[in-house]
């Protein structure tokens, strides 16, 4: 191994590992370095499309690993990672890679996970026990860690939830077992915001092993709002029982620009300025890739709410746009919606021609009916708001797509002749409802390979493509606005750390 890996662990889920992990990547990259981001195991309905790699640590299997049921490719040859980790390598100037996030866990219910290993959907695994399967796939994850550590100068790796998590430490294979095999220099990091940061970050150390706590270089206060010089005298006593020093507290910020990881954004961390257009998503509890917003949250003028209830979105007054976002679980999240009386509201929405754009999933519910033949995620009527009908397929479409917008109508116009750079990531396939079209209710195809469908009115559009919204000309078009692109966004985090780490912290990590 020829990489210096840090690692960013934390006191709790949502302590800012992905945030600091992004910006130290780019820190890092700034300095010539070679630099890859490594997170073995994710949980996140947030995924991205990445070619498949084909690694040596598919041999390293325990025994009777040639049986070892790897899935089968999805149907287009490519391959899933976190959201996080993708930002992460472009942050890092790396390709990303599979690699950098061998394990994916796709929750579609609350005791049920779509398993994703190496960038392909596992059914087999997704079937097993949790403890039994992170047993069985520790070598793969640390085979493609050893790969990324020869191949770089530094790794940086994020941890998941908490490394004190005592119930899960006999089958860890995110946290200090990842940490102790690659000899990681690690920060815990704390949101501070919450209370009790002090006793989170000495009760964390407390509670790992000797060897495990060597490995912690350094404390982390994210989220600080006030007068630093209140800390005092708390980080010295925290010193004093642990041995581990403070090396940073980082102020509140709320727009840095980064696309969520798994959080909900509000008013806070949405662009300033008068409001000249109110967008309501609607958020089911499965919703998946709801990162690809974050570039509308920067749009000057641009109001952006998550929506659950016909109040809440009653309460916005006439909203411009509603958007249906993705799902992993399309079929449970449209009978939510209708249990909240949300396909009323959204009807209506559209009947008095308000725009309504349904994105993957989104795509799927505004459909005649959903099929599913495969038990892949449950048959059902949709909303009737576009004339299509979508199918289950056992395969899965997983690529990157780039298409031009055909001639659309409506609120929609000025995206026509538009190319547009995206992604797909889905198991339905839809078609225009035959006997609708006979009877002239028509989809009419704005997109090739149907991609997007627009109802004939104008005013409801569908389609596969995930990431439109984060194509630069697609913003150009909606609003004639320009946002700030993901590497000054990149550049802006590694600003933001250098300006408030202790100085000569960063450095002394991959000495």
């Amino acid at each position: 191994m020829t990489a210096k890996a840090v690692m960013v662990l934390g006191t709790t889920s949502g302590a800012g590992k992905s945030w600091l992990t992004t910006a130290l990547c780019r820190y890092y990259a700034r300095q010539g370095l070679k630099v890859a981001p490594y997170k073995s195991q994710n949980m996140s309905n947030n995924a991205r499309v990445v070619a498949p790699t084909l690694v040596a640590s598919r041999t390293a299997l325990p025994p009777g690993g040639a049986d070892f049921p790897w899935g089968g490719p999805a149907e287009n040859g490519g391959g899933e990672i976190g959201s996080a980790q993708y930002f992460q390598a472009l942050a890092a100037r790396s390709t990303p890679d599979v690699r950098m996030n061998p394990l994916l866990l796709k929750p579609e219910k609350d005791t049920q996970s779509q398993v994703v290993l190496m960038g392909q959907v596992n059914a087999e695994l997704s079937r097993m026990e949790w403890r039994g399967r992170s047993l069985l796939v520790w070598p793969v994850v640390a085979g493609a860690l050893d790969e990324l550590l020869a191949e770089n100068d530094v790794v940086v790796i994020e941890g998941a939830g908490s490394p004190a998590e005592i119930n899960l430490k006999s089958c860890d294979i995110v946290n200090m077992r990842v940490a102790l095999h690659a000899n990681a220099a690690c920060l815990l990091v704390t949101d501070i915001d919450r209370g009790g940061a002090f006793a989170h970050l000495y009760g964390t150390w407390a509670m790992l092993d000797e060897a495990e706590r060597a490995l912690i270089k350094g404390f982390v206060l994210n989220k600080f709002r006030g007068d630093a010089s209140l800390l005092a005298p708390g980080p010295q006593m925290l010193q004093d029982l642990t041995g581990v020093p403070t090396v940073a507290t980082l102020p509140m910020w709320w727009q840095h620009g980064l696309p969520e990881e798994d959080g909900v954004f509000d008013d806070r961390s949405t662009a300033a300025g008068q409001v000249t257009r109110t967008v309501a998503v609607i958020a089911y509890p499965r919703i998946s890739n709801l990162d690809e917003f974050q570039p509308l949250k920067n749009v000057p003028g641009v109001r952006l709410k998550w929506v659950r209830s016909p109040a809440e979105l009653a309460g916005l007054g006439e909203a411009d746009w509603i958007i249906l976002p993705g799902s992993k679980a399309t079929s449970a999240d449209l009978a939510w919606l209708r249990a909240q009386g949300l396909d009323q509201a959204i009807a209506a929405h559209a009947g008095r021609g308000g725009a309504v754009l349904g994105i993957c999933g989104g795509l799927q519910m505004l459909g005649e009916a959903l099929i599913d033949p495969h038990g892949i995620d449950g048959n059902g009527p949709g909303l009737g708001l576009l004339p299509v009908v979508t199918v289950f397929d056992q395969a899965k479409t997983v690529q990157h797509r780039q298409a031009a917008f055909a001639s659309v109508r409506g609120p929609w116009a000025s995206l026509s002749g538009v190319e547009v750079q995206g992604y797909e990531i889905h198991h339905g396939q839809t078609a225009p409802h035959s006997a609708m079209a006979a009877a002239g209710d028509i989809a009419y195809p704005v997109m090739p390979d149907g991609l997007a469908w627009q109802n004939g009115a104008g005013n409801v559009l569908g389609l596969y493509l995930h990431g439109m919204l984060e194509d630069p000309r697609v913003l150009h078009a909606l609003f004639g606005a320009a946002t700030p692109t993901l590497d000054s966004v990149f550049d802006g985090l590694a600003d933001y750390i250098d300006a408030h780490f202790e100085p000569g912290v960063l450095q002394a990590l991959i000495a």
